[in-house]
């Protein structure tokens, strides 16, 4: 067990940068429920707890955590750490994995393009509803919001350690994947209740404000529409993007 230095404070308080986090290779996860399901999975470097969360959940940790990963801090440390408006009693600090793929081997599988989702919360949740449906990969522009920032860990609730996201120039990692059906949806597309949905593809899933880029919508070659309800009542001006994420896979999944 180590000591809560001056420099490692910093170190995990800054890790709510984005450009510390590249710099460090680091993300933290914070909360009971987050560290247990993540740990494991990544590569950890320090775990932060209280001396009660340690006597609490020591049989949880034993086989995942050595004593020179460990760190016992006060509730006070963890305040003057966390991300969290309300502090937990644990934080763990996991190296951020390298991942490169070859893009055609996913030409077989159902995977979600994300085209430029800004809110940490929409893609967190976005990765949480993924794990739900079983999709295991998801392909990113370099606009998107980072996947391990504090807040897309948190609202992931453990998924983000079975689903890997991959980020890059979106158009050229969709025609490298060379997949046969690449869906998007669009106000004049076909109804997605009446369309043959395959099992391989492509799903993109718009920007918030904006929704598919051009770039992003040559590549589409099947036009979807979630239809409002009843048709041609006045509703609002277009869905969130989890909540079209969690349809639209609802719709491919067959429910």
């Amino acid at each position: 067990m180590i000591e809560l230095t001056k420099n490692l404070y910093r170190t995990v308080k800054s890790l709510d940068e984005r450009k510390t986090r590249r710099k460090e290779g680091a993300f933290k996860a914070e909360g009971t429920k987050c560290v247990l399901d993540t740990l494991g999975h990544f590569n950890l470097r320090h775990l932060f707890a209280t001396h009660e969360w340690i006597t609490n959940h020591g049989a949880d940790i034993k086989s995942v955590v050595d004593c020179d990963a460990l760190v016992k801090v006060t509730r006070n440390d963890i305040s003057r750490m966390t991300s969290l408006s309300t502090p937990s009693d644990v934080i763990a600090v996991y190296e951020i994995p390298e991942r490169k793929i070859e893009l055609p081997s996913l030409a077989d599988k159902l995977i979600l393009a994300l085209d430029t989702i800004q809110d940490p919360g929409n893609l967190g949740t976005i990765i949480r509803v993924a794990d739900w449906f079983g999709i295991r990969e998801i392909i990113c522009s370099n606009e998107t919001a980072d996947c391990f920032a504090p807040k897309v860990i948190q609202s992931t609730m453990g998924s983000i350690s079975r689903v890997k996201l991959y980020y890059g120039n979106l158009p050229e990692m969709i025609n490298k994947i060379g997949a046969k059906s690449v869906y998007g949806t669009f106000l004049d597309g076909e109804d997605i209740r009446k369309a043959t949905l395959q099992q391989k593809g492509i799903i993109v899933i718009g920007n918030e404000g904006k929704g598919i880029s051009a770039e992003v919508e040559a590549t589409v070659t099947e036009r979807l529409l979630i239809p409002s309800y009843p048709e041609g009542q006045e509703t609002g001006e277009s869905l969130n993007a989890a909540i079209a994420t969690a349809i639209t896979l609802a719709k491919f999944r067959g429910i």
